[in-house]
């Protein structure tokens, strides 16, 4: 029997496990979505595209499955492009499905017609325009199977109106897939795997930097191993946080442009830096010239293009972080290394040195809200429970220096590309992948707005995300930039009209609670927790608070300030 291209798409969609598609329908779609109606797969209809692919993203982390977003041609491919360039960003693997007019038409300035695939050339992993109904199952195939293998990313392909309603006899394509021109390589060369291992054995100060490919890869396990056994203080970049225990002695925090002091004094001072799934990006090096220049550097990561591309590096090991760090242990298992701990120790004492006084202090008096304690306070609360999603901005390094995440996979926010707007979108995906866990978006009330919208999609689906918004009546970030290096000229940073949010909760069909003294912060926070269904937490904090560390634009990582 002869079926179409949308009965196609479903049943290649449902071939590869796909059960959530976050999406928004438009005129090209209507046949793909009457064929959708007709399967088993969930879909979650959002109330802007940015929202479905940034909810989208957010499942992908968060189940470990490639997230599926679905939008129309024209307007609704564009307004995924921004979170394209985020899963992009930070090797996400996302399939983002748009329409397309006729292919026939195409060129000839038709109704809602954009050249997707050009416009999203630079940020997609790879992207296709489906010509031909008989080429549709094997690009399916090959969409999904280059969005999760080797480096992930985000891979796009685009649905012509006419492909959709064409019919052929549909012939499912092999599982595995074979492509002469993409060849990711997995397993490390053990030769490499050696030289790491006798690296690391030589080094008094070594220092493990871990980043979202230790994620990605399911290698925090190995990681930690391998942390403990040879006493090795382990810092994470923003993307990282989860892959190393946050309360373990050996976590010495995020490191970089508001990390730790510790992380980044150890990173001037190491001997051995071993980048694992890192990307050694701005925010970390600070400046570059100055950055661990006194250390080897051993760069582990599957995508080759990364390794030298922004630090000299000592030795590349080219392969999957699980596999490689799997190797690294293998080899340790065979080796004496009693005598590790204590010649380690006057490292460790070193770092526990640069731990006093703690750095990002701060005060909490009796009569304004800090931002820093809502985020304590949370962290108390959840015992450290909660998949956390963020926006961007002070609230998302908030998040990152006092909620201390010992597990892989519960901190998602938008780390190379720095979107706001993702996190609220992003809990809605998160919540969807796993329901059972407390989800809780930390928000400011500048990039809050620029998805709330999403908030009638929480209450239509009943997902209880949670939102904490730290309300400073400013966008904070670049205000504090201002504060530090403008004297204080507060130009576009200040929040003069802003909505009630607890009555926009209520609007929207969800509850709303507000804290604007210390006292009420916990009861906010128990009753936002325990209310059933999408709740938002206003907490009015200190306006012209500060996050801190701080390293200033173009200065080397140990020159901080404490603000």
């Amino acid at each position: 029997m002869k079926l179409t291209g949308a009965q196609i798409l479903m049943k290649m969609l449902e071939s590869e496990g796909v059960e959530t598609i976050f999406g928004y329908p438009g005129g090209v779609l209507i046949d793909l979505y009457d064929a959708l109606f007709r399967t088993g797969i969930h879909h979650i209809l959002v109330r802007h595209e940015q929202g479905a692919i940034h909810a989208a993203d957010a499942y992908a982390r968060a189940s470990g499955k490639v997230g599926v977003c679905l939008v129309t041609s024209g307007p609704g491919a564009t307004n995924t492009v921004t979170g394209i360039a985020s899963a992009y960003a930070d090797s996400v693997p996302v399939v983002i499905l748009t329409g397309q007019v006729p292919t026939h038409l195409i060129g000839n300035d038709a109704f809602q017609e954009v050249d997707i695939v050009g416009i999203t050339r630079p940020c997609t992993k790879h992207n296709y325009l489906v010509s031909d109904v008989e080429d549709l199952a094997r690009i399916i195939r090959e969409a999904f199977y280059l969005a999760r293998s080797g480096r992930p990313g985000p891979v796009l392909v685009d649905l012509p109106k006419n492909v959709m309603v064409a019919k052929t006899t549909f012939k499912e394509p092999p599982k595995d897939v074979k492509m002469r021109s993409y060849n990711p390589t997995y397993e490390p060369n053990p030769r490499q795997v050696e030289k790491f291992v006798k690296t690391l054995l030589e080094a008094e100060r070594p220092m493990i930097f871990a980043g979202g490919g230790v994620l990605m890869s399911s290698a925090s396990e190995e990681l930690t191993k391998l942390a403990r056994r040879l006493s090795i203080p382990v810092t994470m970049s923003l993307m990282g946080l989860g892959s190393f225990p946050g309360t373990d002695p050996l976590s010495l925090g995020m490191i970089g442009m508001h990390g730790t002091c510790r992380a980044n004094k150890a990173t001037g001072h190491c001997d051995v830096l071993v980048g694992i799934g890192v990307r050694f990006d701005d925010r970390v090096t600070g400046k570059v010239d100055s950055f661990a220049r006194q250390a080897k550097i051993v760069h582990v990561d599957i995508d080759p293009t990364s390794i030298r591309k922004n630090v000299p590096v000592y030795l590349p090991v080219v392969g999957d972080c699980h596999m490689t760090l799997k190797a690294v242990n293998r080899l340790l298992d065979s080796m004496d290394l009693s005598g590790v701990a204590k010649a380690r120790k006057p490292w460790l004492d070193t770092i526990a040195e640069w731990r006093r006084p703690p750095d990002n202090v701060y005060v909490q008096g009796p009569d304004i809200i800090k931002p820093q304690y809502v985020i304590e306070r949370l962290y108390a609360i959840t015992k450290g429970a909660a998949l956390v999603t963020t926006e961007v901005g002070q609230n998302q390094m908030w998040a990152a220096q006092f909620y201390l995440f010992d597990r892989p996979h519960r901190f998602i926010t938008s780390g190379g590309l720095g979107v706001m707007g993702f996190g609220l979108p992003a809990a809605i995906g998160a919540q969807t992948a796993r329901p059972k866990n407390l989800v809780v978006d930390i928000a400011g009330d500048g990039s809050i707005q620029m998805n709330i919208q999403e908030l009638a999609t929480a209450v239509q689906e009943k997902l209880p995300v949670k939102v904490v918004i730290l309300n400073n009546g400013y966008l904070g970030m670049v205000r504090q930039w201002q504060q530090l290096f403008y004297e204080k000229r507060y130009n576009a940073t200040v929040m003069e009209v802003a909505p009630d949010f607890v009555k926009l909760a209520e609007a929207y069909g969800a509850k709303g609670f507000r804290a604007v003294k210390p006292s009420e912060v916990d009861e906010v926070l128990k009753k936002g927790i325990e209310t059933p269904g999408p709740v938002l937490m206003d907490f009015v904090v200190e306006r012209e608070e500060c996050v801190a560390p701080m390293v200033p634009a173009g200065a080397a990582l140990t020159e901080m300030l404490l603000v």
